[in-house]
């Protein structure tokens, strides 16, 4: 997809489709009132070509709620789409990102290829924001998951395109929207290794995309196999490899800005690359197991993270390390009952080989404490509790340090997306303990299993500044949103990447 900023009049350009977004600004002391409909626009032409239809009350602005007008009075353009924000007090970016999205998805099957949206002007929302949150809202609405279907047609938007006040600040502006662009494209970049089915993307062909997105970056990339792992003595990983005929792959990329400083930061981001999970001895149901090709999103995820970061720049000198590998029952796989010594010279009693990932996890986040990472920060599609705790709207984040929690959370401030934190406590430990070795692989009882996951984590970082995300109900959308596609979602790209330029700025 094409992407242009525009400094001029909406209403002199001769668009295919012109997007003006509006908000509900009746206020909610009467909550029998009427909505009011307002443009989010300075243009007096546009605000004249749709007045007739906003004063009828059909149209009330809420969230991502459509109406298309043809051949619009006065405006040179085909066709006038309005997308409402919601309540004009609580309209934020992140609306701005969603109408994006809603906005595009309305073209594709219209066959529209062209869009052009006009930035909103409201108090408290800066245009440079707005235009970033634009062309993010874009990339992820005009994605779609059907790469496979023979008669696919391609619907992708051509063009898409921003428009700004004249009087911007265009300099301001401009580098917003080449951010969004950045983030826009790596997240689509993650949400297309999501999407790949286990046949299509092994941990040698993960490898592989890791490796070239590198080449064409300028970030350093090695991507080690089984004799790597068993050097270094990562037993844990290793464990959970061994099972597949599918040879493991440990990625580890590389961003080293010049001028760093060199008592600076190290940043490591850690993520679970299981290609397929098929819960290994203790195999998962069939039902919903081909959703399975997906247990490598927190891995993806770091990838398409490292994609950014890479163009972005930030002066921080940053390690990322994706554990890839099959989760097999054969002959050879680990069983439960199974002790595994990881990288650390822990004793892992196995009770349920269906808890690979922690079991990937424990030997990565070791590996980057010894490539010399100061904070460390893990993604990975976890525990299936933390669904059950938060549904498929936040995902969770634990983490051991509130000051490195506190770059994260300012983070989701500018990212928008969602996770909520969950306590890593000492009280939890007892759950994890092993009577044969030094913890075990679950806890030993079904309660609190997210936490007894992130405990389990926690073992392997010691004092290190951590931050776990677990994201296994937000990594795929389940239905289509107005904004997204159902499938792979690309989520904790934009949220690592800022809480990594939040050390680097």
């Amino acid at each position: 997809m094409k992407t242009e900023l525009k400094f001029e009049s909406a209403s002199t350009l001769a668009a295919e489709l012109l997007v003006v977004l509006a908000a509900d600004a009746a206020t909610s002391k009467d909550k029998n009132a009427s909505a009011q409909p307002v443009l989010l626009t300075k243009d007096s032409t546009i605000a004249g070509a749709d007045k007739p239809v906003l004063a009828s009350g059909e149209f009330t602005a809420s969230a991502c709620e459509t109406l298309l007008l043809y051949s619009p009075l006065e405006l040179k353009s085909k066709r006038l789409l309005i997308i409402g924000l919601g309540k004009l007090s609580k309209v934020s970016v992140h609306e701005i990102r969603k109408a994006a999205g809603a906005a595009v998805r309305f073209a594709k099957p219209r066959s529209i290829r062209s869009v052009t949206l006009v930035l909103p002007e409201h108090e408290g929302i800066s245009l440079a924001a707005a235009a970033r949150a634009a062309v993010e809202g874009a990339f992820v609405g005009d994605f779609d998951p059907d790469t496979y279907r023979s008669d696919r047609k391609d619907r992708a938007i051509e063009q898409f395109t921003v428009v700004a006040p004249a009087n911007a600040d265009k300099k301001v502006v401009e580098a917003a929207f080449r951010e969004g662009v950045i983030l826009g494209e790596s997240q689509n970049f993650t949400r297309a290794l999501v999407n790949e089915p286990g046949n299509r993307l092994t941990p040698t062909i993960m490898g592989e995309r890791a490796a070239a997105m590198c080449k064409e970056q300028g970030l350093q990339c090695e991507v080690h196999s089984t004799e790597k792992i068993k050097e270094l003595k990562m037993g844990a990983f290793w464990a959970v490899a061994q099972g597949s005929e599918e040879p493991p792959k440990l990625i580890v990329m590389r961003y080293e800005p010049k001028n760093a400083p060199k008592d600076s930061p190290v940043l490591a981001l850690v993520g679970k690359g299981i290609t397929f999970d098929t819960g290994g001895i203790s195999i998962k149901p069939a039902d919903g197991m081909e959703k399975m090709k997906y247990d490598m999103a927190g891995g993806a995820a770091m990838i398409g993270a490292m994609r950014a970061i890479a163009q972005l720049k930030p002066n921080v000198r940053v390690i990322s390390i994706v554990c890839a590998a099959e989760n097999m029952p054969s002959g050879k796989a680990y069983k439960p009952g199974d002790i595994a010594i990881a990288m650390s010279g822990k004793a892992i009693e196995v009770l349920n080989t269906d808890a690979e990932g922690r079991m990937v996890l424990a030997d990565g986040l070791h590996y980057a404490k010894q490539l010399g990472a100061t904070h460390l920060i893990d993604a990975a599609t976890l525990t299936g509790a933390c669904v059950v705790a938060l549904g498929m709207v936040n995902a969770g984040v634990f983490s051991n340090d509130d000051a490195t929690y506190e770059h994260f959370h300012k983070a989701l401030e500018i990212s928008g997306e969602k996770f909520w934190r969950l306590p890593v406590e000492d009280e939890y430990r007892d759950m994890i303990v092993s009577h044969i070795g030094d913890i075990t692989n679950t806890g030993n009882s079904r309660w609190g299993g997210a936490i007894t996951a992130a405990m389990f984590l926690k073992e392997f970082v010691d004092e290190t500044p951590w931050i776990h995300l677990d994201i296994a109900g937000v990594a795929w959308m389940e239905e289509q949103k107005p904004w997204i596609a159902k499938g792979p979602s690309g989520v904790a790209v934009r949220s690592i990447v800022e809480w990594v330029r939040s050390y680097g700025k």
